[in-house]
């Protein structure tokens, strides 16, 4: 994998660990092909396939029976272990235990449940990881061609109706991408549940400000094999900067014609909330839906009503059955209220994104608040962003949906470096002045309303693909700043979905570190999205008004 120390395009690799040394979720030595009846369906386990190069992946295959045919399948491609099933889930998901068998793979679809309703369902070990051959490359054409030779391996099988589907979360999700790109004939339809789309963007870094609490956990998920891996906390490191190495990781979205149903959250800022929306927008199906939680996304993708859900999509295009789902919304998004789900509003949107329309709030820093009319003089704010936050609110007069991405321009000098990372926050309180938690992240329900990121030093937009609403920043280089000397940086907020009640009030966070930093559980690190390579130093400046104006725009959006 990488052919020198000197190359520039080398890819940094490293030696598989162990497959059977793995705390928590050891591989056992693969039983080269047997056949296990596990009463109501039977696995096949280490089937074997021979991909184009010569080199052979291992799956587990779940079918009802040996002798049944005419089968559509759901292929399950992830880095987790095929052999790591388990009814237990994290502390906090929110997944009833009842919902699931205990043959279930970590944010994979369940056999048991598929194989009562007439599915195959195919776990695979990628190239290069567990006891698959090869060196494993995490995503790009590599993984692409193997999904196309798996897909269609799979179409042929004797007891395969030839159509094939895909479904899963996370890593689950983008795989779905990848193999929807390159059009494998057997590949019928997909439902990809929550992934990022763009490296750069949502996993190694947020606004150029480099992640340091998820990808660092991705790199060991990907670590397990018997010859070489890719080392993705290494190569992320390497490349601060959005280069060649994040170009061609999935495939081109806006080739894939698919019949799919995306199902993303407001509930997952940092990771896969931003990705799921523009893998959907991108996708030129005439056949896709998209439906918006604002819930866990295990416990969502989990829940009795949302497998429903999955198995009349994939009647629908798997096995040909007409289920109404051509009467679905082409795009359904729950809005959030209390924090509670079951106090939530369902509204239908004609597309998505929606015709960008927007309502700009002016912000004040003498009067840290916000309002639709700009400050008769010009004021600043000075604070220490790492110990303290400008915090500016916004009253509603009326009732109000907020749907969709936010974007905020702000005037910023660091008074004492020549950079500045800088975090946004927006916040939902109620008239009595506390704050609504939200869920977010998978396992936790103390979230704000929607999060912002960007290091001042790539602040240079590309006005061609950037719109009032959402700014698009190359990350091609970086223009230091000038201490003391305020810049105009306009941020990208991630989307959200949110009713505001007349007397509550929309508050704006602006600070120099991520929004919450939780203690380590037991000793282990929680499941959360950091910073911690921060370039702040010393105190900040936020000038508003007189030629120094600095707005929040919020999406206006018409509901069916």
């Amino acid at each position: 994998m990488m052919s020198s120390p000197l190359d520039p395009h080398a890819i940094i690799d490293r030696p598989g660990a162990d497959p059977a040394s793995v705390v928590g979720k050891p591989a056992p030595p693969p039983l080269l092909h047997e056949t296990v009846d596990l009463g109501g369906l039977i696995v096949e386990k280490d089937a074997a396939v021979r991909l184009r190069d010569g080199t052979t992946i291992y799956l587990d295959i779940y079918r009802p029976t040996s002798e049944a045919t005419d089968l559509p399948v759901l292929l399950a491609w992830g880095p987790y272990g095929k052999h790591w099933v388990t009814k237990a889930t994290f502390p906090g998901s929110g997944v009833d235990p009842e919902w699931i068998s205990p043959h279930t793979g970590f944010e994979a679809p369940d056999p048991v449940y598929w194989t009562r309703h007439g599915y195959a369902v195919a776990y695979a070990d990628p190239r290069g990881l567990w006891h698959s051959e090869g060196d494993f490359s995490h995503n790009g054409p590599q993984e692409r061609d193997d999904l196309y030779d798996t897909i269609e391996w799979l179409g042929a099988s004797t007891w395969s109706n030839g159509r094939v589907g895909m479904l899963g979360v996370s890593y689950l999700a983008g795989s779905q991408y990848q193999a929807a790109s390159v059009k494998p004939p057997s590949l019928k339809a997909i439902s990809p549940w929550e992934c990022f789309a763009d490296w750069y963007r949502e996993f190694a870094t947020h606004g150029g400000i480099p992640e340091t609490g998820f990808r660092p956990r991705v790199s060991t998920n990907v670590s397990y094999g018997l010859s070489r891996t890719e080392d993705t906390a290494a190569n992320l490191e390497a490349h601060p900067l959005d280069d060649w190495y994040y170009a061609d990781k999935y495939g081109d979205l806006a080739t894939i014609d698919v019949p799919a149903y995306v199902v993303a959250s407001w509930s997952d800022h940092g990771l896969h909330t931003r990705g799921t929306l523009n893998a959907f927008a991108a996708m030129v199906s005439p056949n896709k839906w998209l439906e918006v939680h604002g819930q866990k996304k295990w416990q969502y993708f989990y829940e009795p009503a949302s497998v429903e859900r999955q198995r009349v999509f994939f009647d629908t295009f798997l096995k040909q059955r007409e289920s109404g789902i051509h009467d679905w919304p082409r795009v359904r998004a729950e809005l959030r209220d209390t924090g509670d789900s079951a106090e939530s509003r369902w509204v239908e949107l004609p597309d998505w994104p929606v015709a960008e329309r927007f309502e700009t709030l002016h912000l004040d820093a003498a009067t840290r608040s916000l309002s639709g009319a700009p400050p008769e003089t010009g004021a600043t704010a000075t604070f220490d962003p790492q110990t303290e936050s400008f915090d500016a609110a916004y009253l509603f007069t009326q009732d109000r949906d907020v749907i969709g991405p936010v974007s905020l321009s702000i005037w910023l000098s660091a008074d004492e470096s020549t950079d500045a990372d800088v975090f946004v926050v927006v916040r939902k309180l109620r008239a009595d002045g506390t704050e609504v938690l939200f869920p977010i992240n998978s396992l936790f329900a103390d979230g704000p309303v929607a999060l912002g990121w960007l290091r001042a030093s790539h602040r240079a937009l590309d006005l061609t693909r950037s719109t009032a609403l959402v700014p698009y920043h190359p990350h091609d280089a970086e223009q230091p700043l000038t201490p003391g000397v305020p810049v105009c940086l306009n941020i990208e907020v991630w989307a959200s979905g949110t009713t505001f009640h007349a007397g509550e009030s929309l508050v704006l966070t602006i600070q120099g570190r991520d929004w919450m930093k939780r203690p380590l559980s037991g000793g282990v690190p929680p499941l959360q999205i950091l910073h911690e390579e921060s370039r702040t130093v010393g105190r900040w400046s936020i000038c508003t008004g007189s030629t120094h104006e600095s707005v929040l725009r919020l999406p206006v959006v018409e509901s069916d």
